[in-house]
C-alpha cells in the first residue's frame, strides 16, 4: 500500500472528533462517520435544543438518529489494525501539497485546529456541566436545610403547644375549683341570710297570731268595764294598724332566682364560646388585634346601660344607651346597686372574651372606662371613681386632650381629639385598646394585663347639666 492509499485509509477509518481510529463506527444520515461514543456526548449536549448537527458540516436532523454500528468501517479499522498501521500523530497528518490538488473546491483544515477547537468546545462544557453539578448539590443542601428547619420548627411547635395546653387545662380547673368555692360561699352566706329572716318573720308571726287572739278575745267581752280596761292595757305593737311598724321591712325581700348568678352564668358561657372558637379557628400564626374599623366590626357588641347602677342625676335614654346629665333626680337610682357621689353609671351585661363598641359624647369632656361588678359604689374618694383604683380603667376625654387612669396612676395621652371613642377589648390577651375615632382609626392608649373577672363598660359625666354619652350604633 503506497503512502498516498495509506492517508486515505487514515482519514477514513479516523474520528473527526478524537481523531484517533475509529471506535464502534457508526454513520450518521449526512454521511460522516465517528466513534459512537463521541457523537453521543456531541449530542447529549444539544438534548435541551432538540437539534442534533454533524460537527463536521453542521447539518441539523430531529428527531435524535438512532446509532448503529457500521460494519464495514469496523471491518475496515480491524485490518488496518492486524497490517499495524495506526492513526498518525496530528503533526503527521497534515494534507500535502499533491492532496490539496486532489481536493480542488472544497474547504479544508488541518487537524490539529480542528482538534484545538473541538477541544475548547469540550472544554466548555466540561465547565458548564462541572458548574450545574456544584449548583445542583448547592440546591440539594438547601432543601435539606428546609427541611431540617421545617421539622425542627414542626417540633417546637407541638411541644410548646402541649406546654400551653398543659397550662391552660390547669388554669381551668383552678378557675372552676375558685368559681365552685366562691358561688358555693355565696350560696351559704345567703341561705343564712334567709334562714335568719325566716325565723324573725316566723316569730313576727306567731307574735301577730297571739295578738290578734288577744284582740278578738278583747273584742267578744260584753262587760263594758272589762272591755275598756282590757283595750287601755293593750300594748302599743297589739292595737297598731300601721303597717310601716312591721319590724321587718318587705321591700328587703327581693325574688329573683333565676337572676342571681346570672352572671356567672354568662361568664363561663362565654369563655367556653372563645375557647371553641379558639379552637376551630387554630393557625399557626396568633390572632392578632384588627388593624381597620372593618376588622374591628366583626367584635361589635351591643350593650344597654343599666338603670340600677345610674346616678341620680343620670337620665337614660334610646333604650338605655344614652346618659344624660339632668337636675332632677331620677326615681330608679335609689337602688343599691346605683353610684351615690360619682356621676356614673355601668352597663348590664359583662364582658368577656372579644368585644368592640364606640361611644358618642357632647360637652366638655367624659370618661369611658370599663370596671369589675363589685367595685364600690359609696364615696367620693378613690374607691369608687373610675380609673382611681385597682378595679377599673379609665380614659378621660377632652375637648383638647386625653389622660388614661388606672389605680391612681395618670397617663397623659396624645392623638387626635374626637367626639367618638372606639373601644376594644381581648378578655383572655388582656388587652384593652382606646382608638380616636374620625374618617381613620386612630389608637391612643393600649393595656396589656390580666383581667381576673368579667368587666362591665361605663361612663362618667362631667359636672355640667345637658352633657351626655351614648352607645352608638354600629353597622
Amino acid at each position: 500500500m503506497g503512502p498516498k492509499r495509506m492517508k486515505l485509509d487514515k482519514e477514513i477509518c479516523s474520528c473527526s472528533m478524537c481523531l484517533d481510529l475509529l471506535k464502534v463506527p457508526v454513520t450518521i444520515p449526512c454521511g460522516h462517520s465517528y466513534c459512537m461514543s463521541c457523537i453521543k456526548a456531541h449530542w447529549d449536549e444539544e438534548d435541551q435544543k432538540k437539534l442534533y448537527s454533524c460537527p463536521q458540516c453542521r447539518q441539523t436532523v430531529t428527531p435524535r438518529p438512532v446509532l448503529v454500528k457500521s460494519t464495514m468501517l469496523a471491518d475496515l479499522v480491524e485490518e488496518m489494525k492486524k497490517t499495524g498501521l495506526q492513526a498518525a500523530p496530528a503533526d503527521h497528518c497534515y494534507a500535502g501539497a499533491e492532496d490539496v490538488d486532489e481536493h480542488k473546491g472544497h474547504d479544508t483544515v488541518l487537524a490539529a485546529e480542528e482538534r484545538s477547537e473541538r477541544q475548547k468546545e469540550l472544554e466548555g462544557s466540561r465547565l458548564n456541566i462541572q458548574q450545574r453539578i456544584l449548583n445542583r448539590e448547592k440546591d440539594l443542601k438547601l432543601l435539606q436545610q428546609e427541611v431540617e428547619a421545617y421539622n425542627l420548627s414542626a417540633n417546637k411547635t407541638v411541644e410548646d403547644s402541649e406546654k400551653s395546653y398543659a397550662n391552660l387545662i390547669r388554669f381551668m380547673k383552678k378557675r372552676r375549683s375558685e368559681l365552685k368555692q366562691q358561688v358555693r360561699s355565696q350560696q351559704r352566706t345567703e341561705a343564712s341570710r334567709v334562714k335568719e329572716l325566716q325565723e324573725k318573720l316566723e316569730q313576727e308571726i306567731t307574735e301577730l297570731k297571739r295578738n290578734d287572739a288577744e284582740l278578738k278575745k278583747i273584742s267578744q267581752t260584753d262587760d263594758l268595764n272589762q272591755f275598756l280596761h282590757s283595750i287601755s292595757s293593750l300594748s302599743p305593737l297589739s292595737g297598731s294598724t300601721d303597717s310601716s311598724s312591721d319590724s321587718t321591712d318587705s321591700s328587703s325581700i327581693n325574688i329573683c332566682p333565676l337572676r342571681y348568678f346570672e352572671d356567672v352564668t354568662t361568664a363561663v358561657s362565654e369563655d367556653s364560646d372563645e375557647l371553641v372558637w379558639t379552637d376551630v379557628s387554630l393557625t399557626v400564626s396568633e390572632v392578632a388585634e384588627p388593624k381597620t374599623r372593618v376588622g374591628f366590626l366583626k367584635y361589635s357588641r351591643e350593650i344597654t346601660l343599666d338603670p340600677n347602677t345610674a346616678h341620680t342625676w343620670l337620665s337614660l335614654s334610646d333604650g338605655n344607651k344614652k346618659a344624660t346629665l339632668k337636675k332632677e333626680q331620677q326615681t330608679f337610682s335609689s337602688h343599691t346597686d346605683a353610684f351615690k357621689e360619682c356621676l356614673q353609671v355601668l352597663t348590664r351585661e359583662s364582658l368577656t372574651g372579644r368585644s368592640y363598641w364606640e361611644v358618642e359624647w357632647r360637652g366638655e369632656g367624659v370618661i369611658v372606662a370599663l370596671a369589675y361588678k363589685d367595685i364600690p359604689r359609696k364615696g367620693e374618694g378613690e374607691e369608687c371613681v373610675f380609673g382611681v383604683n385597682n378595679q377599673s380603667w379609665a380614659l378621660t376625654c377632652l375637648k383638647e386632650s386625653y389622660i388614661f387612669f388606672h389605680n391612681k396612676v395618670h397617663t397623659p395621652v396624645s392623638g387626635p381629639v374626637s367626639t367618638r371613642i372606639g373601644v376594644y377589648l381581648d378578655h383572655r390577651a388582656g388587652i384593652l385598646s382606646f382608638y380616636s375615632v374620625n374618617a381613620t382609626m386612630t389608637l391612643l392608649h393600649r393595656v396589656e394585663t390580666t383581667f381576673t373577672q368579667p368587666l362591665h363598660a361605663g361612663f362618667s359625666l362631667y359636672y355640667s347639666f345637658g352633657y351626655s354619652a351614648e352607645f352608638c350604633k354600629l353597622k
